[in-house]
């Protein structure tokens, strides 16, 4: 194959049609939907869309504590905007500080019995608001193929 074929097929490959425009479009109207959906149920707990996050994230973890700086990566966040989340959470009593068995310096974060139980309620929520769209997600991922 000499190079001008090959630069065609590549320039062919990359081009999307008309109906990959609107599907790409659909998903991501989708994913936004979900989006304002999850940040109105957070609201509706009384947190913020970051908050809910952070909580969802330590639960998430397979010890159930996470460090500061573990937070900030799972939100990608500064650690001290992680920092400052955790205060708040702490304020509100929905999250505990607890120094790490290991390394003294390092504070994990584990949910408190209030901050699982409205974690429990918005988990449940968000799973059934994503069973209900999943085959909308998957009829628009497969005309991606």
């Amino acid at each position: 194959m000499c190079d001008g074929s090959v630069k065609r097929r590549k320039e062919f490959i990359n081009q999307l049609s008309d109906e990959d425009y609107r599907t790409l479009a659909a998903i991501r109207a989708a994913f936004r939907r979900f989006t304002h959906f999850s940040e109105d149920a957070a609201k509706s707990a009384g947190l913020t869309p970051q908050q809910h996050q952070a909580l969802l994230a330590i639960r998430a973890t397979p010890s159930a504590a996470m460090s500061i700086g573990e937070l900030a990566e799972f939100l990608l966040i500064q650690p001290h905007s992680a920092s400052e989340l955790a205060d708040r959470l702490t304020t509100l009593d929905l999250v505990a500080r607890h120094p790490d068995e290991k390394d003294r310096r390092v504070m994990n974060l584990q949910l408190t019995p209030g901050a699982e139980a409205i974690l429990m309620s918005l988990s449940v929520t968000h799973r059934d608001e994503l069973r209900r769209l999943r085959p909308l997600l998957s009829e628009l991922l497969q005309r991606l193929n």
